[in-house]
């Protein structure tokens, strides 16, 4: 144990919350493009994993409550089914977001890591839920307040798996942080927007002719890049605002299950 040591990465919480970081929007994008193009393979998988749990369960639910017709009738059926998804889907979903934070410290990740986290899963299904609901609260306000609450609570849910916070003090801790530099944080979420928009235009074009399936394939595939690139973003951003504690060996050994809370 003694030739065990700790190292810190990246910023701190404290100093995240005074403001005390800085963030380049074209160095935060090219790095986390460079560990998009090392590998895609866990992100994606775990996505996909995470889609197809949802949407088994959201076809149940469905079912459940008389088919499609029938939840277009009744909004309160259609709500359910909606807390329900997000009760049990997150929980996986917070595992895909550490897989973005792992990159951004040069640790290798396997799809498997959505099972890694699922100790802390009822936390960030609330977490969740409470960021949502917040967002659509922003959202019925008008369309700038819903932009402002989801870019300044993007990164909760690594705090409530990282950092082990509740989720009312990871919202709390997310906005005072994220106000320093929200214009920056929000350049770089609506470059991302920016590229989805550009990745789905084959599917517009293509749409009306016999060649939609050609339009269906680019999509897909622009996906497979924009969505680890997405959680990798994210990732980079929490490394360089909220920073990490790792348990080292004197070889820079670091896995997984050294991580502790900052």
């Amino acid at each position: 144990m003694e030739n065990q040591k700790i190292v810190q990465i990246g910023g701190n919480v404290e100093k995240a919350i005074r403001g005390e970081y800085q963030l380049d929007v074209k160095s935060i994008l090219q790095e986390a493009w460079h560990y998009t193009k090392q590998s895609r393979l866990s992100i994606n998988l775990g996505v996909l994993f995470v889609m197809i749990l949802a949407g088994s369960i959201g076809m149940y639910l469905v079912e459940y409550f008389g088919g499609y017709e029938q939840i277009q009738q009744d909004p309160q059926s259609l709500s359910l089914i909606s807390l329900v998804i997000t009760l049990i889907a997150w929980p996986f979903l917070g595992g895909v977001e550490m897989m973005g934070v792992f990159h951004a410290i040069k640790i290798k990740t396997r799809p498997s890591f959505v099972f890694a986290f699922l100790r802390r899963g009822s936390w960030v299904a609330i977490c969740a839920l409470l960021v949502s609901l917040l967002t659509n609260i922003g959202f019925s306000l008008f369309i700038i307040p819903g932009i402002f609450v989801g870019v300044s609570l993007s990164l909760t849910v690594p705090l409530v798996i990282e950092k082990k916070m509740s989720p009312i003090e990871a919202i709390v801790t997310s906005f005072r942080a994220t106000i320093h530099q929200w214009f920056r944080l929000f350049a770089i979420y609506a470059i991302l927007v920016g590229l989805l928009v550009l990745a789905s235009l084959p599917l517009s074009l293509f749409a009306q002719s016999d060649m939609h399936v050609v339009g269906m394939a680019l999509f897909i595939i622009a996906l497979s890049f924009l969505i680890p690139f997405y959680y990798n973003v994210k990732g980079v951003l929490y490394r360089e605002i909220f920073g990490l504690k790792l348990l080292a060996t004197p070889q820079d050994n670091i896995r997984p299950d050294d991580i502790f809370s900052a």
